[in-house]
């Protein structure tokens, strides 16, 4: 990955699940970052050349051996070090203090008391002030390295948070990037912008206008294809390509949408309408769902189902693609959390990406050379991209929606009728939602036809038809989701309108779960 010439922070992940909102957190202060496991932390040090380090936590223990350390390289580069969590533990198993597992643990809310003045405390409080934080410890410091002072302390973690003012190395036991931890943004930004000075001109409007240079220079006068999936991401990637080269006065840009039928109802419409008509962007519109449905007829395991889809994607994009004379660069989608997530701290690659939410990729077929103009993006800064764009807000805040499409809505076997069924009812979902006025407060929401049916009574007769399920969730990261807390009313009219509009349904419920990390929706 190659950085903006602003001044990048270095996040050496060591496997925290929360590592990426240390990101998102740094980000929004306007502060460029980048994730790199701690094994590569010396290489990430000599090409990132950061102007300060973030250790992020981990599962791990330093008591135990071969547990992952902090490089000695990074307290040698003589920037400011945080560590958090896991970070803090490592900075001080490294330099020279101590660890000990078995002590008081603390998970979840807790109460640090600030010792010391600190600018890491700039805005949140003087000594004595009581600040509320979220842990997640079992091992706990019991001895500090040469130089470094308590500046915090909570009951289970009397060094709650630490530090080496002459270094500018800090260290804290709890998570100041999780929103559990109320003013944990504002800590994070006393670091970058306090202690780090940095001056956070990271902008979208810089990040357009630094990532067209690179289209441009990448690209030349050579032809893209562009995998459109009718999404945000591959939508702003394209248009983001398109006005990087539309004043060469050739059309360079070509977009390849791949129908697979199992979209949501109206959404190929929309999607051909705003790249022919809107942008005059050159596509391709490939109606496949035939070829979709019959090759997914009689299949249950989802699994199989995601695999079936990926394939046939490819090979229908591939054989577009082909039928593109002079084409040598590929451009797609791919965010910065695919990217930090095909190598993982703890694992190396790994062998499928979210396949609960995508097709699998494309193969690097025909050499074609990859153009991925969002790979240092998250999903939310995608949107903030789109907008400076031109995109409308509507489209850009679209809810996300998973590759397989309603293919993974449909638990069990996938029938035309049940896509016909389940695309109606969804429909009327979204447009309660949006009546009401809820669809931004939600991060998420959708219908799930289930593979049950219910015996009821509608009208005078008696009906043996499926239950319908409605879900809709809150979250800031897709990491860790709860159920929104809907108006009864307005499920009364969605479920209503449902029964009275869609056949084939007598029943709906919603989902009041809550979704962990790392866990997948439904299938």
């Amino acid at each position: 990955m190659t950085a903006p010439a602003h001044q990048p922070v270095l996040i050496v992940d060591f496997g925290s699940q929360v590592t990426q909102l240390i990101a998102r957190r740094v980000r929004e202060s306007g502060v460029y970052c980048e994730i790199h496991p701690y094994d590569k932390a010396a290489e990430a040090l000599e090409s990132l050349k950061p102007a300060a380090i973030i250790l992020s936590g981990g599962p791990a223990s330093t008591t135990e051996d071969e547990s992952p350390a902090a490089d000695r390289a990074l307290f040698d580069a003589g920037v400011p070090i945080l560590g958090i969590c896991y970070g803090e533990q490592t900075i001080c198993a490294v330099l020279g203090g101590k660890v000990e597992a078995g002590h008081h643990r603390e998970f979840g809310r807790a109460e640090i008391v600030v010792t010391r003045d600190s600018p890491l405390w700039a805005g949140i409080g003087a000594v004595d002030h009581r600040e509320t934080v979220w842990m997640s410890h079992g091992d706990r410091v019991t001895a500090l390295p040469p130089g470094f002072e308590v500046i915090a302390t909570s009951t289970g973690a009397p060094f709650a948070a630490i530090a080496d003012e002459a270094r500018k190395i800090y260290a804290v036991q709890f998570h100041p990037e999780v929103a559990h931890t109320p003013r944990g943004a504002q800590i994070l930004r006393n670091f970058t912008h306090g202690v780090a000075g940095l001056d956070g001109d990271w902008t979208m409007a810089a990040f357009k206008a630094e990532s067209m240079a690179r289209i441009r220079d990448q690209v030349g006068k050579g032809r893209v294809i562009c995998g459109l999936s009718g999404g945000v991401d591959s939508s702003v990637a394209a248009v983001l390509i398109h006005e990087a080269l539309k004043d060469s006065g050739a059309d360079q840009l070509t977009c390849v949408y791949v129908d697979t039928g199992l979209m949501r109802l109206g959404e190929s419409e929309q999607v051909v309408s705003l790249f022919r008509n809107h942008y005059n962007i050159p596509l391709v519109h490939v109606d496949a769902a035939d070829l979709f449905l019959d090759a997914l007829e009689g299949v249950s395991d989802p699994e199989t189902k995601r695999k079936t889809i990926g394939r046939l994607f490819i090979e229908v994009f591939d054989r577009e693609a082909a039928k593109i004379e002079d084409a040598q660069f590929l451009a797609q989608g791919t965010l910065y959390p695919d990217v930090i997530e095909s190598v993982s701290a703890r694992g190396g690659p790994s062998a499928v990406i979210k396949s609960h939410h995508n097709v699998g990729g494309l193969p690097d077929f025909r050499k074609l050379k990859l153009v991925e103009p969002l790979r240092e993006l998250f999903k939310d800064e995608v949107r903030v991209l789109g907008v400076e764009l031109g995109l409308h807000a509507d489209f850009v805040g679209r809810h996300p929606f998973p590759g397989p499409g309603l293919a993974i809505r449909i638990p069990g076997e996938i029938t035309r009728d049940k896509v016909t069924t389940l695309q109606q009812a969804d429909a009327i979902y979204l447009d309660e939602i949006r009546k009401a006025g809820l669809y931004d407060k939600i991060w998420q929401a959708f219908a799930v036809l289930l593979p049950v049916k219910t015996v009821g009574v509608m009208g005078d007769a008696r009906t043996y038809e499926n239950v319908l399920a409605l879900r809709a969730v809150t979250s800031t990261d897709g990491m860790t989701a709860d159920f929104f807390e809907f108006p009864w009313d307005v499920l009364g009219k969605t479920a209503t309108r449902i029964i009275n509009e869609v056949r084939g349904v007598n029943r709906v419920v919603y989902d009041v779960t809550s979704k962990p990390p790392g866990t997948i929706e439904w299938e």
